[in-house]
């Protein structure tokens, strides 16, 4: 999927309060995390050990982390949308993450997002965006989060 190109500080400003568009789906393997595991060391067995999940889990086998979860953000961000007329961006937090409901291994991804407010601070803007991440398949999203970017010009 293409990402939707926005040009500059009134390009972003004019969208405030709309629905930006999804990214493309995106299966979440064991093999993901597995990885994500190593990398933080939260080896808890639904995620990682996917007999014992088949056996003992509600989710009736493994499930990615809810980080794992958030983390595909700046994988799935940039099919969804893209700043230009700045000379940089950065991260700059989260007012709010919920985890709603589990993303079962071998399950597809995607991520809309909604951009609620832009803020203008020194050479540039500070832009707050809602991500959800959505199941295919599933009604309740899977995460829902306040992302804060800053856009310097």
């Amino acid at each position: 999927m293409a990402a939707r190109v926005i040009e500059g500080i009134d390009g972003v400003k004019a969208l405030i309060g709309e629905h930006l568009g999804y990214s493309d789906w995106f299966e979440v393997t064991q093999e993901r995390v597995n990885k994500f595991a190593e990398a933080t060391g939260d080896h808890q067995w639904i995620h990682v050990d996917v007999e014992r999940a088949k056996k003992e889990s509600p989710f009736g086998g493994p499930i990615a982390h809810g980080y794992l979860t958030l983390s595909l953000g700046p994988v799935l961000y940039p099919q969804v949308v893209s700043f230009k007329g700045f000379g940089m961006g950065v991260n700059y937090g989260a007012y709010k993450i919920r985890f709603m409901s589990p993303v079962p291994v071998g399950s597809n991804l995607r991520l809309g997002v909604k951009l609620l407010q832009v803020d203008d601070v020194a050479g540039g803007i500070q832009s707050t965006m809602e991500f959800t991440f959505e199941v295919e398949g599933t009604p309740k999203p899977a995460c829902v989060a306040e992302i804060i970017f800053r856009s310097y010009v």
